[in-house]
């Protein structure tokens, strides 16, 4: 029998492992990003429309859901996010019904915990991957943005267990904690390295989180050109040299 009259062959292993799988579905860092431009095209209008926190939490579930199909191409690493996933969307929607329950510490807990293995995958799979395509770029996009989305519940938490970890110049009445959009705007300015000053960390802890985020954000930003360039690089044909030699 042939090579090819045997398609399970121990020749075709090598090839299986060089093949990457970066979510449950092929297009899965394409369909992460899609709902995370929803996310961001509707979170600053979400808080004034009726029933605002169902549509937000909506969106969230919608999100972490992408996340897991985006990163558990492989059954450990589906495994991982389905057993992080369960806190995280259990404690966000037992918040939302519950809301007088200590849940909302458990969901933020769980939602960084979470968003963090995620980002880790993601930034596994850029790494290793060995051309830049479609998948390639919405991973890396999708990183970014997934970054500023692990920050917020951090704040959020810090906020809770220290009221006084913010400053919100803006907030009307002194709003002494940080919830929702604040969060998300605070942490996504802070990981521009914009900072308006609206939002200031006061506490050791709120500062703290801040710089680490910061240099995450610049880190992330260097590593990802730097890998897609490499990755672009290699993947051009070199051309042939030139024969120097002259004929006889």
């Amino acid at each position: 029998m042939t090579t090819r009259d045997c398609p399970t062959g121990l020749e075709r292993l090598p090839l299986r492992k060089t093949v990457l799988h970066p979510g449950t579905f092929r297009y899965s860092g394409i369909e992460l990003l899609a709902v995370l431009a929803l996310l961001f095209l509707s979170a600053p209008f979400i808080e004034d429309l009726p029933n605002g926190d169902l549509i937000e939490a909506g969106l969230i579930s919608g999100v972490m859901v992408s996340s897991v199909l985006a990163v558990g191409g492989r059954r450990r690493a589906l495994t991982i996010a389905l057993l992080l996933l369960a806190p995280a969307l259990g404690g966000k929607w037992v918040n939302h019904f519950w809301p007088s329950t200590p849940s909302a510490l458990v969901y933020l807990f769980a939602a960084t915990a979470f968003f963090v293995f995620v980002v880790s995958n993601l930034i596994r799979f850029i790494l290793r991957a060995p051309q830049v395509d479609a998948n390639v770029l919405c991973a890396g996009l999708s990183g970014y943005l997934l970054l500023g989305l692990l920050w917020a519940p951090a704040y959020m938490m810090i906020s809770r267990l220290t009221p006084a970890a913010f400053n919100l110049s803006a907030a009307p009445g002194g709003a002494p904690t940080l919830n929702g959009f604040d969060a998300f705007y605070f942490s996504f300015m802070t990981l521009c390295t914009v900072g308006y000053g609206d939002i200031t960390p006061v506490s050791k802890g709120a500062r703290m989180l801040a710089v680490i985020e910061a240099i995450t954000g610049l880190f992330y930003v260097a590593v990802l050109i730097s890998r897609l360039v490499a990755i672009y690089s290699s993947s051009q044909p070199t051309a042939p040299p030139e024969d120097s030699g002259k004929g006889g």
